[in-house]
């Protein structure tokens, strides 16, 4: 244990549970999280804490907030054993500016899973101060193995860490032969170098550290604004801790089928890309795009009408199986599958598509030289893809039969040629070597109706077709606002005027519409 937990396991903070009616059966393991202490948080500028901390080996990050503060929260590696050994979450808080307005602490939960909060926070914390006009204080965390909180590695060779092949994209005849072989074999590292932190990264820990957080903070009822995975640990919470929330925003959901949690999610990015790609369709064939070309060029329209764009990605992107291309990164070539990936992140955001046409035309022009994305272009950290494989493996136990994933496939390829059969494919869950350690949660209607969803109605990464089963498990618990937009997370990120209002007003007001309602694009 550190000296920085030595020092504040003596400050602890009394932590008496509270009894109500919505309370769960009280189990030994919820009563050891209740009855020990929780320290005390030692805030501090994060600009400060930055410089004693380790640096990580990513880009300039964006300047703080004024007033972002910082602290780290020890927590348990195992909640069946409190005072055990302890892991350490980065957090992270921008205080109401107007203490006369304060209402509670509106927490964000960050997606992926592998999204640092605490970077969120930085990113969106000015914005979201704004929009809740000193309501909250707003605060978030890097969840285990992410950014400033305790990690873990696999140690994989640079070529597993790749997005390309993390991602399990197949062969260009739909083979997974190569799939399996990498699956097994990151499969393998991950047992025998992540140890117990790793094997502790998982959504129901998620939750637990939650709810340390919030007593941490000395709160009795938390607010929260969860996006994308971020929506299912909120959803995990308010299942678990129901009298614990105050007003809840669930933003871009999956399926919550406790049968398919993280398998389900994967296989539905299928139906997300069909859903998207017409978008990146219409605004690649629009002619406006004649003159938004570079020194002179021909611009970024890719075809007269929209419905030949897709044609025209398919068939370039199976010659870029036959032929790979050399691009401005050394080693690493634009591949049908890096095409194929580079288009599912483009899908996320408009504000990527032109970005996605430089690609394509570079691609299809004999002397050009693509540009990779920055994420195709090298692989990602080892601490970084352990907790992206790490929580969705550990969660629920994945089918192992080889050929029902090459059956699998070779329908996912015929159904959604954009995505070739990599949602269906063999990952490296499909033969982790760790059984989960309990059952995933199953969201119901039971609690108290304080939950607002809003969704994009093309949702590339967690499709509209998902979050309608995530509004029929919360039944009553919910409203759903459904955005008639395209791309990855909602409120504050489209533009979207009535989204944006609805969410505000539910958080700073408490008034949610009466029923599902719809916001014209």
């Amino acid at each position: 244990m550190t000296t920085y937990h030595r020092r504040a396991l003596v400050l602890a903070l009394s932590a008496a549970g509270v009894a109500t009616t919505l309370t769960a059966v009280v189990t030994p393991e919820v009563h050891a999280q209740t009855s020990t202490a929780v320290p005390a948080l030692n805030w501090r500028p994060c600009a400060e804490q930055a410089r004693t901390a380790q640096p990580a080996p990513t880009a300039q990050p964006a300047p703080a907030p004024v007033g972002q503060e910082c602290a780290e929260l020890p927590v348990p590696l195992d909640y069946r054993d409190p005072r055990g050994p302890q892991l350490t979450l980065a957090v992270s808080r921008l205080r109401s500016e107007r203490p006369e307005a304060r209402r509670g602490t509106l927490l964000f939960i960050p997606g992926g899973p592998g999204g640092s909060g605490v970077r969120q926070l930085t990113q969106k914390g000015d914005a979201l101060r704004k929009e809740m006009a000193g309501a909250y204080d707003i605060v978030s965390f890097d969840p285990r193995g992410v950014g400033g909180s305790t990690t873990a590695s696999c140690g994989l060779d640079a070529a597993d860490r790749e997005l390309v092949n993390l991602r399990s994209w197949p062969g260009p005849d739909g083979e997974i032969t190569e799939n399996v072989v990498r699956s097994r074999r990151i499969a393998d590292a991950c047992a025998r170098n992540g140890g117990a932190v790793l094997r502790s990264f998982t959504t129901a820990n998620e939750v637990r550290d939650i709810d340390r957080f919030r007593r941490a903070l000395g709160e009795e009822k938390l607010s929260a604004w969860g996006l994308s995975y971020g929506t299912y640990a909120g959803a995990v919470y308010a299942q678990k801790y129901p009298q614990h929330t105050d007003r809840w925003v669930l933003d871009s959901s999956g399926d919550p089928d406790p049968a398919r949690v993280a398998r389900g999610w994967v296989a539905n990015m299928a139906t997300g890309a069909d859903d998207r790609f017409p978008d990146f369709a219409a605004w690649a064939a629009d002619p406006a795009r004649e003159d938004e070309g570079e020194d002179g060029g021909e611009g970024l329209r890719l075809a007269e009408r929209a419905e030949d764009v897709r044609p025209l990605f398919l068939a370039l992107a199976a010659k870029l199986d036959r032929e790979p291309k050399e691009s401005t990164t050394a080693g690493i070539p634009l591949t049908g599958n890096r095409l194929r990936q580079a288009l599912q992140n483009a899908l996320y955001s408009d504000a990527s598509f032109p970005q996605l046409a430089r690609l394509i035309r570079a691609a299809m022009d004999p002397a050009g030289k693509p540009v990779l994305p920055a994420d195709l272009a090298q692989p990602l950290r080892n601490e970084d893809a352990a907790v992206t494989v790490g929580v969705i493996c550990n969660d629920v136990r994945w089918p192992g039969s080889v050929p029902a994933y090459e059956r699998a496939v070779a329908a996912d390829r015929v159904r959604h040629p954009l995505t070739a059969g990599m949602p269906a494919n063999a990952f490296a869950c499909s033969f982790w070597k760790d059984a989960p350690t309990e059952e995933p949660t199953r969201i119901t209607p039971k609690g108290p109706s304080n939950i607002l969803m809003i969704q994009n109605l093309r949702d590339p990464a967690t499709p509209y077709s998902g979050a309608l089963k995530m509004r029929e498990a919360l039944g009553d618990r919910a409203r759903l606002v459904t955005v008639g937009h395209g791309g990855h997370s909602a409120y504050l990120a489209n533009g979207n005027a009535c989204g944006d209002r609805t969410v505000t007003e539910f958080l700073t007001s408490g008034r949610r519409p009466a029923r599902d309602t719809h916001c014209a694009d």
